[in-house]
């Protein structure tokens, strides 16, 4: 017996994992957070598969079905939003599952983050620009964050932040990065990333609170800010210019061209 710790992905039914479609139409056990997880999901899951709405049971409960399972010799599927390695609870579950002796195996998914960054049409990375992102959140009756984690000592930093859960406490966040990035900074809202409803608000640090209503932006909202945001031309990543060598190329900078790769292998191949 073991369980599958799966990634559903951001929303959309289609960007589950191969793997993580694969074992969810082959236990005949599901848990899943009906609260992130859109019901679409569960079409990759077998006819006579038992389905278990996690967003209606306590750690405990949950426990339960994992005991029953190990009783019955059934391999479970727990299905999370986004990447199970990111706000996901997934720990305290593996503790109990550890002290059950029960196996447990985890299937990545495709985190909201990278769905918005999609949404935007943005890398978070830039040459010269930003070439870090911190991913955070702000404090909530769940969990809240620690000191050395909050939003205005990560700003120090002026990297790319993608920050989850942030509508309720939106504009004491924009007091809080404006504290250390400049007002003209790129800010971009993102609900929802990827389902039939997405909505995206793109401003600046200092517009947006004037632009938009909070209540709007309550639920499943991202907040990204950085200039890697920016629509405006920057430096161009060295890797692919026509003058720089690496390990697969030569570039117009190197003076003695390698033997050809290509060459050898027709050679050898004759």
């Amino acid at each position: 017996m073991r369980v599958y710790f799966i990634g559903a992905g951001p929303g959309a039914a289609d960007l589950i994992t191969l793997r993580g479609s694969r074992l969810l139409g082959a236990v005949t056990m599901v848990l899943y957070a009906g609260s992130l997880v859109p019901a679409e999901m569960l079409q990759h899951c077998r006819a006579d598969a038992e389905i278990f709405d996690t967003a209606e049971l306590s750690l405990d409960e949950q426990e339960a079905l994992y005991r029953r399972a190990q009783a019955e010799d059934k391999d479970v599927v727990r299905l999370h939003s986004g990447d199970p390695a990111i706000y996901g609870a997934t720990a305290e579950q593996m503790r109990r599952l550890e002290a059950l002796d029960i196996e447990y195996e985890i299937v990545p998914g495709v985190s909201s983050f990278t769905a918005a960054a999609a949404a935007l049409g943005s890398e978070l990375t830039r040459p010269a620009v930003s070439q870090s992102i911190i991913l955070t959140r702000v404090s909530g009756r769940a969990s809240a964050v620690p000191e050395l984690e909050s939003i205005a000592r990560f700003a120090e930093h002026q990297a790319t932040m993608c920050i989850f859960l942030s509508g309720q406490r939106l504009k004491q966040t924009i007091a809080d990065l404006l504290l250390h990035y400049p007002a003209d900074t790129p800010v971009a809202l993102v609900r929802r990333a990827s389902w039939p409803d997405q909505a995206i608000h793109r401003s600046t640090l200092s517009k947006l609170m004037s632009e938009v209503k909070q209540k709007d932006w309550l639920l499943t909202t991202l907040l990204l800010v950085g200039h890697a945001l920016s629509r405006e031309g920057g430096v161009e990543s060295s890797l692919y210019a026509a003058g720089f060598t690496h390990i697969f190329r030569d570039g117009t900078d190197r003076k003695t061209p390698r033997p050809s790769k290509r060459k050898k292998t027709v050679e050898n191949g004759a």
